[in-house]
């Protein structure tokens, strides 16, 4: 069992050296969920955040309502823990994900 955990905890320090020497360009968030190390399941409930806030925030653009603090709000208290706020919305916009949601949310920082 020993044996297998030093591998592990090698296998996590080879993984750290190899982000270092990537360029992340394009793929920030995607090193943001290695890095934070969040799992599967955190990144469908991250996508599903996202899209339920995107959902709200349509809804709220129809019926012609510009404020949109409630939105970023509920935002933060529903984001996975591992990660912050500013750091995700800035690097989903530059991956380009929910582009439309984070730049509105980017307006509450």
């Amino acid at each position: 069992m020993d044996k297998l955990l030093a591998k592990i905890e090698c296998l996590e320090f080879h993984q750290k050296l190899l982000l270092g020497m990537i360029r992340s360009e394009g793929h920030e968030f995607d090193r943001l969920i290695i890095e934070k190390n969040l799992d599967e399941k955190e990144v469908r409930e991250f996508y599903k955040l996202c899209e339920d806030v995107s959902n709200d925030m349509e809804a709220q653009k129809a019926d012609k309502f510009v404020f949109y603090a409630p939105l970023f709000k509920e935002f933060v208290m529903k984001l996975n823990p591992k990660l912050e706020p500013g750091e995700v919305i800035h690097a989903c916009l530059q991956q380009n994900i929910y582009f439309d949601l984070m730049k509105i949310l980017k307006k509450n920082l």
